[in-house]
C-alpha cells in the first residue's frame, strides 16, 4: 500500500499562532479529501524551551524536540514542511516567556544573566539555543520555496507603499568606523597541527576573565577572531549623531541582532546609552538599583521604571 502523502504544518507564536486556529482546520479539509495528511509540530518559543529542559519536567509534561526533527527531515527528499513566520526571540521576550511558563507549574530554571556556577552556565547555554532566529537556520537546510504569490506581487504594484514622491536630491551619508572594529583587528590562521584555544578578557588592571573555556582545535582548521573597543565604538556613534544632526539627516542604526544574538545586541545597547546619553548618566544610580540594561532595548528600560513613583517615571 502507498504510504499517504504528508504536509508538516508548524505551531508558532502570536499572530500566526492566532491565524491557525481558523486557517488550519480549512488546510485539513482540503487536504484530507485529497488524501493529504496534516500534521502539526509545535516550534514556538514556548515549545522550544520545553523541549529544551525535559529533565527539569514532569513526564506528562516533556514534549519531543520538534525543531530538531524538522531539521532532519527537511534534508530528506520527501520533506513538505509549511513553516509560520516565527519569533526571533529577544532576551526579554525569552524571560517573559520562561516566567508564564513557570506560572503555569512548568520547574523551569531561571535564566541566568551573569552565571556563577558551571551549572548556571550550562543552563544559559541552553537557553541560548533558543534565543534568536533559531528556527530559519534549521529549517532552510532543505529546498525552500520562499516566492511571492503572483497575486500578491500585483496587488503590490497596484498599491504601492505610500512613501510619497522619491527626490533626486534626497540625501545620503554612510558612516562606518575607521578604527577599534571587528575588520580593523580581524585575524585568520589554518592550524598547521591540533590544539586547544580559549577566550579570555584582560582590563586594563590586568585581571582576566575567562570569556570561553578551553576548546579542541584540529589540524586545517581555520579560526578567525576579531574583537571591538566599546570606547571606539562609543566615540563613533557620538561623531556620527553629530554628522546626521549638522546633514539634517535621520540618524538610523540598523543591526540583526537576532541572528547576531552574541554581538549586536551590545552594539545596540552601546548605541542606545549614547543616543540618551544625558539619562543614562544622570539616572546612573537608579538604573543599576533596577537592573536596566541598555542591551534589551528602550522597552525594557521603560518596563522597569514603571516600579517607581510617577514623578520619578515623569522626569526620566
Amino acid at each position: 500500500m502507498t504510504e499517504k502523502a504528508k504536509i508538516i504544518y508548524t505551531l508558532t507564536d502570536e499572530a500566526p499562532a492566532l491565524a491557525t486556529y481558523s486557517f488550519l482546520p480549512i488546510v485539513q479539509a482540503f487536504a484530507n479529501a485529497a488524501d493529504v495528511v496534516i500534521e502539526t509540530r509545535d516550534i514556538s518559543l514556548s515549545g522550544r524551551i520545553i523541549a529544551t529542559f525535559p529533565e527539569c519536567l514532569r513526564q506528562s509534561q516533556r514534549t519531543e524536540d520538534a525543531l530538531r526533527e524538522l531539521g532532519a527531515l527537511a534534508k530528506t527528499p520527501q520533506a513538505n514542511i509549511i513553516k509560520l513566520p516565527n519569533i526571533s526571540a529577544s532576551l526579554p521576550q525569552l524571560t517573559t516567556a520562561i516566567n508564564e511558563l513557570q506560572a503555569h507549574g512548568y520547574a523551569l530554571p531561571d535564566y541566568p544573566e551573569d552565571p556563577q556556577s558551571e551549572a548556571e552556565k550550562a543552563i544559559k547555554a541552553k537557553y541560548a539555543k533558543v534565543l534568536g532566529s533559531a528556527v530559519n537556520p534549521v529549517l532552510r537546510q532543505g529546498n525552500s520555496d520562499r516566492r511571492v504569490p503572483a497575486a500578491v506581487k500585483q496587488y503590490a504594484k497596484k498599491h504601492p507603499h505610500a512613501m510619497g514622491a522619491w527626490s533626486a536630491d534626497s540625501k545620503t551619508h554612510v558612516a562606518s568606523m575607521s578604527h577599534g572594529d571587528f575588520y580593523g583587528s580581524e585575524q585568520s590562521i589554518t592550524l598547521p597541527s591540533a590544539t586547544t584555544f580559549k577566550i579570555e578578557f584582560v582590563d586594563v588592571a590586568g585581571t582576566v576573565n575567562e570569556l570561553k573555556g578551553s576548546a579542541p582545535l584540529n589540524a586545517g582548521e581555520v579560526i578567525d577572531t576579531a574583537v571591538m573597543s566599546q570606547s571606539a565604538l562609543r566615540a563613533f556613534i557620538a561623531a556620527a549623531m553629530r554628522e546626521a544632526k549638522e546633514q539634517g539627516l535621520l540618524f538610523s542604526l540598523h543591526l540583526k541582532a537576532t541572528m547576531m544574538k552574541v554581538s549586536d545586541p551590545i552594539i545596540f545597547g552601546t548605541a542606545l546609552s549614547v543616543f540618551f546619553t544625558e539619562v543614562f548618566d544622570k539616572y546612573a544610580a537608579v538604573f543599576a538599583s533596577l537592573g536596566v540594561n541598555p542591551n534589551n532595548g528602550l522597552g525594557d528600560l521603560y518596563n522597569k521604571i514603571k516600579t517607581l513613583p510617577a514623578d520619578q517615571q515623569a522626569a526620566i
